[in-house]
């Protein structure tokens, strides 16, 4: 979408503290998880900055002075925050007193010991991301330029390198805006300012670093990835293919090598592939000699009783492990380890039976349909360089405690790291990947620029094809429909300006390097229009933004900000295949808010507070709040009530799409994460504090769903909504009350539901189970989370009685037990610590009079006191 700190930051990576003396190189022999059989890490740096040169790549300076320490992969903001040089660009309003360092020129320096190149070796400078426009020296040599920060940038320097005084190593970053000078291009006007005047869509670089309407503006610059020196032998294995061509009580899996004989023609070379099982064992091996007058082999495998990769939902994510190694002569030259699933991927776009001239969209896994219960993922910084594995093994793992099985990388933020991949591919979690294109016309015919996106392309691909997580690649986001828009408003004409990469040069790229996984050009893509419901994939902002259903053809008509026209009960209006983007906006935790504000800014209004908010007008929620919970009073109400508003109306969404399944296959809600701690649509803010909403999406993305509708004659339906490759049956317990906790109503079904299936196990009328404004009427199962439907607005529900009855126990583990019990319906339970990294088993939730629930709190690492719990301000 184009959208007195007291431990206020999370904490600075170790690297960037101590002294700039830089340690020996770490060296890594016999490597069985890369390419190289020696590696020396280049951890740590020194930085300085200048007034940037016109020239590129600049004059080395002289005078250079006040290095600080940085490290690699970091970030250069960071590292001057480390050294009192930058105030933290997240704490109160400094952002805009850091926007100076986009402006400099940096320089990096380290220096480090080795042994040039030997008679059958090579040796490479490897630097995994340079962001973005580098220059890079070795013992004073230039060695060449980087122009984007999603390509490795390799040097060959065994010639080069000293044995005798350290080597030393200088990157220059040079501004984008100079590399960017005298390129123009007409961007869009739906853009804001410094979107529209940062010339990105020239940069191949992080698009959200100029600012989006939930980050900040902070374009990075640095080494962002690993740099390294890498010694080869006599040749290296480039590159590693493993697909799975058929699964059944037998699977056959196809790997194909590429190799590098630098050193070595016209020999073979002695090779080794073995496929280890999840427990070990060995599933199949081959040996063979390679005849290096072909660069390329290819070997298939059968696999007997093979174990699938799955998403967790419906099975296990089974990980094998290829091991290649490759000798010349009796010597190890090369060697690789790394971690495949074997499973089957498709996009299943034909004609839908039931619903005549739609489409489907959903994703066929292992050759079952599968329901996507997703969410957008954006950086999980805005210093993308400095975010470390543990945060992605965090997230992700919130991710799938709330049944999310499918995680879309989002086009405006950067391609993640590894660890990023590992973790989805241990969780079970699929991974829809954009390529790296957002909200913008791309100068195609820039020679220069389309040279650039054909290498990170390949690079990427190459990069993140074994990865059973990859489930499909994406060209752009949002660009086709936004041209599409404009062209029918008349402010645009022509094809869409970079239709040429998404529609011809990407396509080719997977063709070569990845046919088997599914492509699409764009997202929104597919339909009468691009952002159509019947066919392809829709990007909802009609509650959002106030935008009418998407019809079959554009314009659609005006937007509505009134509380009709935002009302998330319009999601009961789509009729998508697959919504890959939609979402309600709301704030952190009060306790992040207090932790990056400065005191005198906690209040509404405030010009503190108005900065945590990027998206415009920045009251537009309150059309939102007006008919749910009302205006807020101060900044702790307007944390609840955007909170609570969020929570329902994702609640009301995903009901909603779930019972259309198959129809709609699919739900990915923006945003899963955030960047900052800013107010903006995520799950979890910045802190790690999740949210309200968190607890009400892992209740509606379980597997098996109760969900409770009014039709538009007034008819009552009790849906289960069943995603699990099994039938299910159980009973279901409905109950009418009013908010006092007197029962009018009270009926107990039974219930079957077929294996991939959503259907009507209930139905009733208003009038036969006495319904009433004051009136909830809650199911409850063993098979299924509790739930319910409200026949009046929330806001007439909060103030109303007393607290539920609350008690706080240790238990074993270091954990807290905690039981509630009921004193009338309280429509929402809310357990609040003001440590974001406190983990609640359940929250947020309904309890009905004299029910009980019990919650397990707990904290990674730390143990627990009763005080460190409180039941929240809802419903007060």
């Amino acid at each position: 979408m184009v959208r007195t700190i007291a431990a206020v930051c999370r904490p600075i990576p170790r690297s960037y503290s101590g002294s700039a003396q830089q340690e020996p190189y770490m060296v890594e022999t016999n490597k069985t998880d890369g390419t190289s059989l020696e590696t020396h890490s280049l951890e740590r740096w020194e930085i300085a900055s200048c007034e940037p040169s016109t020239e590129i790549p600049p004059s080395i300076p002289v005078n250079l002075r006040d290095w600080i320490a940085a490290a690699a992969p970091g970030d250069t903001y960071l590292a001057l925050h480390a050294a009192d040089r930058l105030p933290h660009p997240f704490e109160r309003e400094n952002e805009l007193a850091c926007a100076w360092v986009a402006d400099r020129e940096w320089w990096w320096r380290t220096s480090f010991d080795a042994v040039p190149a030997q008679q059958g070796e090579r040796v490479e400078l490897v630097f995994d991301g340079l962001d973005t426009y580098a220059s890079v020296w070795l013992n004073g040599e230039f060695l060449g330029n980087s122009r984007n920060m999603f390509v490795a940038a390799r040097f060959d320097v065994g010639p080069l390198l000293h044995d005798d005084v350290p080597n030393q190593v200088l990157v220059c970053f040079t501004p984008p805006a100079i590399a960017a000078a005298g390129k123009e291009m007409a961007t869009w006007d739906l853009l804001a300012d410094p979107i529209k005047t940062s010339k990105r869509h020239f940069h191949r670089k992080a698009q959200f670093g100029w600012g989006w309407d939930w980050g900040p503006s902070l374009p990075t610059v640095g080494i962002w990835r690993p740099a390294r020196l890498e010694r080869h032998h006599i040749a290296s294995l480039d590159s590693v293919h493993f697909t799975t061509e058929s699964i059944g009580t037998v699977a056959r899996v196809a790997i194909e090598l590429n190799i590098d004989p630098f050193a070595v023609q016209d020999e073979t070379l002695d090779a080794a592939i073995t496929l280890l099982a999840p427990d070990g064992s060995v599933a199949a091996t081959q040996t063979f000699d390679w005849d290096l007058a072909s660069r390329s082999a290819r070997i298939t495998l059968d696999i007997d009783n093979p174990k699938l990769w799955w998403t967790h939902e419906l099975g296990e994510p089974s990980l094998y492990t290829l091991q290649i190694e490759l000798a010349h002569a009796g010597r190890m030259v090369d060697q690789r380890a790394i971690r495949v699933g074997i499973r089957t991927i498709a996009l299943d776009t034909s004609p839908d039976p039931d619903e005549p001239g739609c489409d489907f969209f959903r994703f066929v896994l292992n050759g079952v349909p599968a329901f996507m219960r997703g969410v957008n993922w954006i950086p999980a910084s805005s210093f993308v360089g400095a975010v470390q594995v543990d945060e992605y093994r965090r997230l992700l793992t919130d991710a799938a405690a709330a049944n999310i099985n499918m995680v879309r990388v989002w086009g405006g933020g950067v391609y993640e790291t590894e660890g990023f991949y590992d973790t989805c591919d241990e969780l079970g979690i699929m991974v829809w990947q954009d390529f790296m294109f957002a909200c913008a016309p791309y100068p195609e015919h820039d020679t220069a620029l389309i040279d650039s996106i054909s290498a990170e392309v390949a690079y990427q691909v190459d990069r993140l094809r074994n990865h059973p997580c990859i489930a499909l690649w994406c060209g752009e986001n949002e660009g086709h429909a936004v041209h599409q828009f404009l062209a029918m408003q008349g402010t645009e004409s022509g094809p869409y300006p970079g239709a040429l990469i998404f529609d011809q040069l990407i396509p080719a790229i997977l063709e070569r390097l990845d046919p088997a996984t599914p492509y699409r050009p764009g997202s929104p893509f597919g339909g009468p229009s691009h952002n159509s419901m019947r066919a392809g994939d829709e990007h909802n902002w009609t509650v959002w933004h106030g935008v009418p259903p998407i019809p079959d053809k554009l314009p659609a008509g005006e937007r509505d900000g009134s509380p009709v026209g935002v009302a998330y009960t319009r999601y009961a209006e789509d009729r998508a295949r697959f919504v890959s983007e939609f979402g309600i906006q709301s704030a952190p935790a009060a306790t992040t808010l207090a932790r990056w504000l400065a005191p005198e800014d906690y209040a509404l209004g405030t010009p503190g507070f108005l900065h945590r908010l990027k998206d415009h007008p920045k009251d537009k929620v309150d059309a939102m709040l007006l008919p749910v919970t009302g205006l807020p009073a101060d900044l702790d109400q307007y944390v609840d009530f955007t909170q609570l508003v969020q929570a329902e109306g994702l609640k009301f969404g995903i009901e909603h799409y779930r019972r259309r399944k198959p129809h709609c296959s699919g739900t990915l809600i923006w945003q899963f994460n955030d960047c900052w701690p800013g107010i903006t649509w995520s799950l979890v803010d910045y802190d790690g504090a999740r949210k309200p909403s968190w607890y009400y999406v892992a209740r509606a993305y379980s597997p098996v769903l109760g969900s409770l509708k009014i039709t538009d004659d007034g008819t009552l339906e009790l849906w289960v909504t069943n995603d699990t490759l099994n039938e299910v049956k159980s009973d279901a317990t409905l109950t009418l009350t009013d908010l006092s906790g007197l029962t009018f109503n009270e009926q107990m079904i039974e219930w079957c539901v077929p294996a991939n299936a959503s259907v009507v196990v209930w139905r009733s009328t208003r009038a036969k189970i006495g319904a009433a404004p004051n009136r909830v009427l809650a199911v409850r199962s063993p098979r299924f989370p509790g739930n319910r439907l409200l026949f009046g607005p929330f806001k007439e529900l909060l103030g109303t009685g007393a607290d539920p009855r609350i008690m706080i126990e240790d238990e074993a583990n270091e954990m807290l037990r905690v039981t509630l019990t009921g004193t009338h319906y309280h429509p929402i339970v809310h357990l609040h610590s003001d440590d974001p990294a406190v983990k609640f088993s359940d929250n947020c939730f309904d309890l009905g009079k004299h029910e009980t629930r019990t919650v397990r709190v707990f904290r990674p690492g730390a143990k627990l006191c009763v005080n460190d719990i409180r039941l929240g301000k809802l419903p007060r």
